[in-house]
Formats: C-alpha cells, structure tokens, sequence
C-alpha cells in the first residue's frame, strides 16, 4: 500500500534533529539544531513495498563493498519533488546511518546507473565518517560567527548599530566560509569513494558523472534567485568534476549499462510515483490511453483510483495482473484500490495473493490484515492477527501495525492485547503520556509475570522518565 506518513506522526526519531551530510547540507549554522529539528518534523516519508525493494536492491551491494553492514543503514523516501539525497545519523537502535531520497531523484533522473550514482556518493560520506566529524566541524565553524555576535552586541551597547550589523554578518560569513571548505572537502572524497564502490560492483560512474554535470550547468541559476537544494551548499568546481571524470573514464565497467530488466523496474516505479503523487490530468496526458506499456497501465490505475474512476482503475489493475501474474505489485494496487472503494472483502484476494509471492515484504502483509480487520468479520479476526506478529517481529516500530493489532484484539475481545498494543502505538509516536495510560491499564488486564505484562512494565517506565524529562 502506497501511503505518505507525515512528519508529525512519523516515528519518534524523524522529530529529533539530525546530523546531515550528503547532498544537501546545514546552511545556517547558529541555528543548526533548529532548523534540522523543524526538517525532521516536517519531512513526510513515503512507505511503498515496491520502491523500498527496488532501493535496496541498489543500495545493499554498495555497502558491502564499503565493509558496512546493510541491516545497520536504513533507507526512507521523501515525498519532496527536488532531485536530492542525504545521509543522517540514525537513532534507532540497531541502525548506524539513514539514507533518505527525495521522490525528486527517482521522477527526474533518466536511468537506475544515475539514482546509484547519487547512492554511492551517500555511501562514501557513512564510510567516510563524515556524519560524525560533520558535528565537529559545524562546532569550530561557529566559533567566528560567535565572535561576531559578541562584538555586534558590544557595538550595539555603543550606540554604533551599523558597525554592530557588519560584524555580526562578517562573522556569519566567516563561518559559512570555514564550514564549506570541510564540506567541499568531503564531497570530492564522497565522488571518490563512490566512484570506488561502483568499480568493486561492476557499475558505470557515468551515473554520478552525468548528475553532477547536470547541476553544474545550473549553478549559475541559484545567482538568479534557483534556489536547489543539490548544489546550494556544495557548489561543484572544475576540479572536482574533472577529478570524476577521470575515475569514471579508469573504470573498466565505463560503459556497463543498466540492463533492460531494470530500466523496466526504474520506469514502472517512476510511473507509479507520477500517478500518486503529480496531478491527474497531467498523470493522463503523459501516459493517455494510447500508452499500452505496463508503465502506462501502472500510472492510469493509480490516476484514475485518485480521480476518482474506480471502474477505470480496476480494468487498468486487472490487465496489469494478467501482463505479469507473478508481480506482487500489481496484486497490491488492485487490493488497494478494492478496499479504498469501502469493498475490503474483495480487496483480501488480491493482497493475499501479492504476500504469498512476496512473503517477506511487511507492508504487503500489513495491508492484507488491515484488509481482514476492515471486513468487520470475526472469521478474519485470527488470519489478521497472524499477519500483523509477523509485521511486528520485522518492523517493531511501525505505528501503523500497532493501530492495526489494537482494533484486531479489541474485535477478538482481548482488552489487555488491545490496550497494550495501543499503549506500544503512542509510545512510538512519542505521545508518552497517553503510553503511560494505556500502559498502565494494560498492565492490570494483564497476567502478571507474563511477557506482555512485562512489556507493559517497559513501556511504562522508559514513557514515565521521557515525560518527565520533557517537563
């Protein structure tokens, strides 16, 4: 199930400020943590089980040729149209580093070798350690921008406001100066380890080399009032561009291109992403009726179930499932559009169908049981609560799930199960005070000693401590 999950209800660690680097860098250092933690609030992440596959498939062998482990780097698309990607320092247990990727990157560029591209340049700032040292620079960058504010103060207790302006601006820029040549340092070290990354995969650098020469024809524009976000904060020198084609013209895969397969894959997943996310008269003239690829059948299903023409939609869906019966993705569309259309019992097939041709995918499996849980039928009340332990064990803190779970027990008369799930559900959205309650309920419907209980137990006293360091 396509779904957009805003910053305000996204998983508690979005809401903390993160530590950039990547593509898209810090550009007012005194206000750093500010301006990241309003970032990370308003950033609206996209879950798909097709494009967080297809991400993965490109990113994971990039890291093992790294040395990192792909399980600790967890990969996030962001509903913004920008072609941008950016590495932070991850939060969750269990997670070294995120990468995030604007829906930007995967409408406007032409080919996979050039979305891997950028992916590798993200993968050489982790390996590099520059999220890290990336802190400790913003540090010593801020060091002249305070001096300038401590003598504009002083000027300001003189009377001599102008002066006072001109020294805080100077050390503004002074900061802004001594931070960019760390990063411009990082990024050409970033090109290098990516391009070193592509080689031991057997890929073309041109990717990379063909985005990067796309943006340094349009840095002239930012001076003009563009503004893009790729090449704001890391301007892209000669030298640095002549330095990667160098790389990329050494390489002995230079003129690997991306296999049919997977130029098929990027486009259907670009279809995909227009039909949600552009308008639908726009969706319709790029891929008219006339269009009978699978990318033009993928984005008038999504087009037409958003206009709404459900009638339209199904028909698109179904010749989908007959090109490709074993596309576990194009079962999910139909199974989407079904129970968006209030018809969730016909919606089960179709999503049952998409787990069992891609069983280890959780989000299909989610939507299945939250499919089941919609009939309103007690004979689907077990198959859904089987389907949501199975998302829980691979995805602990998917808030959506835990709704899910709560309404599943709650339909089976499981009041302790329900409340606990609910209390699990607040606590991972960072509402500790309605954790607390709902943990505390739970605990007394549950059997004491138990392992639910227990959990209870947990939720309650790590809820407790971070609503009273919040007051």
């Amino acid at each position: 199930m396509f779904t957009i999950r805003s910053g305000k209800t996204a998983p508690r660690f979005l809401a903390r400020a993160l530590r950039i680097a990547g593509f898209f860098g810090p550009m007012v250092f005194g206000l750093l943590a500010t301006a990241q933690s309003a970032v990370a609030q308003n950033i609206d992440i996209i879950r798909d089980a097709e494009i967080e596959r297809v991400m993965r498939q490109y990113e994971d062998p990039l890291l093992k040729a790294a040395g990192l482990d792909p399980h600790s780097v967890k990969l996030y698309l962001v509903n913004d149209p920008e072609i941008n990607a950016f590495a932070t320092q991850s939060p969750v247990p269990g997670e070294s580093e995120s990468i995030f990727v604007n829906t930007g990157t995967f409408l406007q560029l032409k080919t996979p070798n050039q979305l891997i591209g950028i992916l590798a340049h993200e993968t050489g700032h982790i390996a590099g350690g520059h999220i890290v040292r990336d802190a400790s620079a913003i540090r010593k960058s801020a060091v002249p921008m305070l001096l300038g504010i401590a003598l504009g103060v002083a000027a300001i207790a003189m009377g001599a406001g102008e002066a006072a302006m001109g020294a805080i601006a100077l050390g503004g820029q002074a900061a802004q100066a001594q931070f960019f040549q760390f990063s411009r340092a990082q990024e050409a070290t970033a090109d290098q380890m990516g391009q070193r990354y592509l080689k031991a995969t057997h890929q073309s650098g041109r990717g990379m080399l063909e985005v990067f020469n796309k943006f340094a024809g349009m840095e002239a524009e930012i001076t003009y009032g563009r503004n893009t976000p790729l090449i704001t904060d890391h301007p892209l020198s000669r030298e640095r561009i002549d330095l990667l084609q160098q790389l990329v013209e050494a390489s002995p895969y230079k003129e690997t291109k991306d296999s049919p397969a997977a130029l098929h894959e990027f486009q259907l997943i670009q279809a995909k992403l227009a039909g949600f996310l552009n308008r639908v008269d726009t969706v319709l003239t790029r891929y008219p009726p006339s269009d009978q690829s699978a990318e033009g059948h993928y984005a008038r299903a999504v087009a037409y179930f958003r206009k709404p023409d459900m009638k339209k939609a199904i028909e698109e869906a179904n010749t989908l499932v007959k090109l490709e019966p074993n596309n576990p993705f194009y079962w999910e569309i139909l199974g989407q559009i079904y129970v968006e259309m209030s018809q969730p019992q016909n919606g089960i097939l179709p999503y049952q169908k998409s787990v069992d041709l891609a069983p280890d995918e959780p989000l299909l499996r989610l939507s299945l049981a939250a499919a089941q849980i919609a009939t309103g039928k007690a004979q689907f009340a077990k198959p859904a609560l089987d389907n949501l332990k199975i998302v829980l064990h691979q995805e602990n803190n998917n808030s959506f799930a835990w709704y899910e779970a709560a309404q599943a027990y709650s339909d089976a008369g499981n009041e302790g199960m329900a409340n606990l799930s609910t209390a699990e559900l607040k606590y991972n959205v960072g509402n500790f005070k309605e954790a607390v309650h709902f943990a505390t309920i739970a605990q007394h419907k549950l059997a004491a000693g138990s392992t639910d209980w227990q959990r209870a137990q947990d939720i309650l006293a790590i809820s407790k401590a971070n609503a009273d360091s919040r007051r």
